[in-house]
């Protein structure tokens, strides 16, 4: 099983981000896609940004991050706002992610 961080463009501090939301090597990040994998780190109380979502979708299709434009740009900026809506939860705080992740809270 390889690191997330084998994947083209993705580095520790991701991977780690990664690692937090459950996806732990390279094969279950493939496996489950961008979208679910972005829906993941919504849930799990990262922050959204647009540029690491279209990131991640150029890393799993080998191309550099920056290679997204047009079209095909504006296509992922709607699927990643209906993430967004769907999967962020704007009161719960990272901290607040994470003692649910460990089992301590859920403040919903």
């Amino acid at each position: 099983m390889a690191a997330i961080s084998t994947i083209r463009n993705i580095g520790p501090a991701s991977e780690a981000m990664y690692n937090a939301a459950g996806i732990m090597t390279a094969e279950d990040l493939r496996e489950i896609g961008a979208d679910a994998a972005y829906a993941k780190l919504l849930e799990n109380g990262n922050r959204p940004h647009f540029i690491g979502f279209y990131a991640l979708h150029m890393a799993l299709q080998g191309r550099p991050w920056n290679d997204c434009k047009g079209e095909e740009k504006k296509a992922l900026r709607v699927k990643f706002d209906a993430l967004k809506a769907t999967h962020f939860n704007e009161d719960k705080s990272e901290l607040d992610a994470f003692m649910d992740q460990i089992g301590l809270i859920d403040r919903r």
